[in-house]
């Protein structure tokens, strides 16, 4: 099974360290383009056996699975260089931010028909197969589904999802790594402040978040029923808790996530 990667910018880059990774995907089978030979020369540092390109039409034309990592404003571009390429055998994933199905089926489409289209949003963790991955499908069939959620289960976690759910699943898992780090370095600030050394603080806080994340999933128990467990009537948890939702805690967060739309 051959993958073509388009683009290797930050997440580009990032799901090819992630599959270089991975045991379904033979790392010679793994091509990546890129417009500059440095983003191509950082990407074969990390594993040389991925193969590099400046060439998009030839990046595509043996893959059987095309992986779209480009910035918005660049798909139409990258669409006239590679569709007359393509053809309904393939699978298309698109990684770019809010192109819907109904404009990715209009530039891809071949012929008089549309090649199974996915849209994937992944986030950075995906270098370290820690992503949570949020996927859409279009014109695919079961199978092609599960294939495609196996890989990304493979570089983390996947739920398939409706495509009008997408904007959602982007802040909450791809925005929100930058959200869950802003807690962390929040977090950090205070320990140094309380007489921990930056160090410490940034251990003690990072394996803490870890540790309540893998607790909700071991359990599949709801926040509550933890913070229930470590919250002592009077004690200092609680008191703790209080004064961040007198600031505000949990609304900012809803705020943030629904300004992220």
């Amino acid at each position: 099974m051959k993958i073509s990667i388009i683009g290797a910018g930050n997440m580009g880059g990032a799901i090819a360290k992630g599959l270089a990774q991975s045991t379904l995907i033979n790392t010679t089978d793994i091509t990546v383009t890129a417009a500059t030979q440095k983003t191509l020369d950082a990407i074969k540092s990390f594993n040389r056996d991925i193969n590099t390109s400046k060439n998009n039409s030839e990046a595509v034309k043996n893959a059987n699975i095309i992986i779209i990592a480009v910035k918005p404003w660049l798909i139409d571009k990258i669409a006239k260089e590679i569709a007359p390429y393509i053809n309904n055998n393939q699978i298309i994933i698109s990684i770019v931010a809010g192109v819907p199905f109904e404009y990715l089926d209009k530039l891809f489409r071949c012929a008089q028909d549309a090649p199974a289209i996915f849209r994937a949003i992944p986030n950075t963790a995906i270098s370290i197969k820690e992503s949570m991955t949020a996927i859409a499908s279009y014109n695919a069939s079961t199978e092609q589904e599960k294939l495609i959620l196996s890989i990304f289960n493979e570089l983390g976690k996947s739920i398939l999802i409706e495509e009008r759910l997408m904007v959602a699943a982007t802040a909450l898992g791809s925005c929100g790594t930058a959200f869950a780090l802003r807690y962390i370095r929040a977090a950090i600030e205070g320990g140094i402040e309380m007489g921990l050394y930056a160090h410490q603080a940034k251990e003690i806080v990072s394996q803490t978040v870890k540790g309540a994340a893998e607790l909700l999933m071991h359990n599949q128990s709801h926040p509550e029923e933890e913070i229930d467990k470590v919250t002592t009537p009077g004690g200092i948890t609680i008191k703790g808790l209080n004064e961040m939702e007198h600031a505000g805690f949990t609304s900012a967060i809803i705020r943030g996530l629904k300004a992220s739309r």
